[in-house]
């Protein structure tokens, strides 16, 4: 009996030494705050909105919504446990991953697509063709006007428009094309969103826009070989200069074939620290249903098994 009674107290004492000493730590996030949203370059906007809307009809876990603002923002979001998932153009940098990692996060980057960065101007403007060259002169401040390019040009001064200033359009002009020298010059500006770059140039015969290539397809096309017809996409050359044989537009197959040169990944950038809904979008996004979905905006699949056919084309 005595043994009994020791026992039990040996229990009982040891249950109110756990209940007094171990208490849970409280986590320095709101878990169920940031899996309720994805943050994501409006850029995006478009293939991202399809990706979800198949997504949530698919999978019943929880509703998440769209936080679209410019890449900087979003990362800054995951960064600050706003989100667990952002989607960019860009990998988080070496400090980036540190510091989540030092703070016991196991971050991930899992690249969904690739997407041509597209140059559009108005459709009054008989010039449509650009090489890089030329168009790193535009962002550096040394060309002004389009006669120095195009010498019969009479559109006088160029009106180049972004999305964003922190947009990641702005962030791989001047990594990729201007080898991380800040854009200069007067003629530049930029809008809020990409839709606005459209409507500038629609209304501006002296302006060239900068756009992400997934908002100028046309949704009645099938072949995804159609762009808007209100405004014009210029075709790119890497060469020096640039002739209608040796420039391309941001179509797949020259995505596809390393025909054209402005060419930027998206990644999905996961940091949640479990497997709850943004983990399962990001990883939708990459399977056979989020890839064909986009591939029929226009976009390249991260997983493209592309069958290419030789088709010759008889006039009658």
């Amino acid at each position: 009996m005595n043994s009994f009674n020791k026992f039990v107290g040996l229990i009982l004492s040891l249950g109110l030494f756990l209940a007094c000493g171990n208490k849970p730590k409280s986590l320095p996030y709101d878990y169920e705050a940031a899996a309720a949203s994805f943050a994501s370059d409006e850029s995006f906007y478009p293939i991202l909105d399809e990706e979800l809307e198949v997504y949530q009809a698919l999978h019943a876990q929880g509703e998440l919504k769209a936080d679209y603002t410019d890449q900087e923002d979003a990362i800054k979001k995951l960064m600050n446990n706003e989100v667990w998932l952002a989607f960019t153009t860009r990998q988080l940098s070496q400090r980036e991953i540190e510091s989540l990692k030092a703070r016991s996060f196991t971050p991930r980057i899992i690249p969904i697509a690739y997407d041509g960065l597209a140059i559009i101007v108005n459709n009054a403007n008989p010039d449509t063709c650009i090489s890089i060259k030329d168009f790193a002169r535009i962002l550096k401040g040394e060309v002004k006007n389009w006669n120095e390019i195009y010498p019969k040009s009479k559109l006088g001064e160029i009106d180049v428009v972004f999305d964003n200033p922190k947009s990641s359009t702005v962030t791989y002009c001047v990594d990729s094309i201007l080898g991380g020298t800040p854009i200069n010059s007067g003629n530049i500006g930029a809008v809020k969103k990409s839709a606005e770059v459209i409507d500038w140039v629609e209304r501006h015969e002296n302006a060239i826009g900068i756009i992400g290539s997934n908002w100028l397809n046309d949704k009645r096309d099938t072949t995804n070989v159609t762009f808007k017809k209100n405004i014009t996409v210029m075709k790119v050359s890497r060469l020096d200069s640039a002739t209608a044989h040796n420039s391309f537009k941001p179509y797949q197959y020259y995505i596809y074939n390393g025909n054209y040169p402005l060419i930027r990944t998206i990644y999905a950038l996961l940091n949640e620290p479990r497997s709850g809904v943004p983990s399962g979008f990001a990883h939708f996004c990459r399977l056979p249903k989020g890839q064909m979905i986009i591939f029929r905006s226009g976009l390249l699949p991260i997983q493209a098994g592309l069958e290419v056919r030789t088709v010759n084309v008889t006039k009658e």
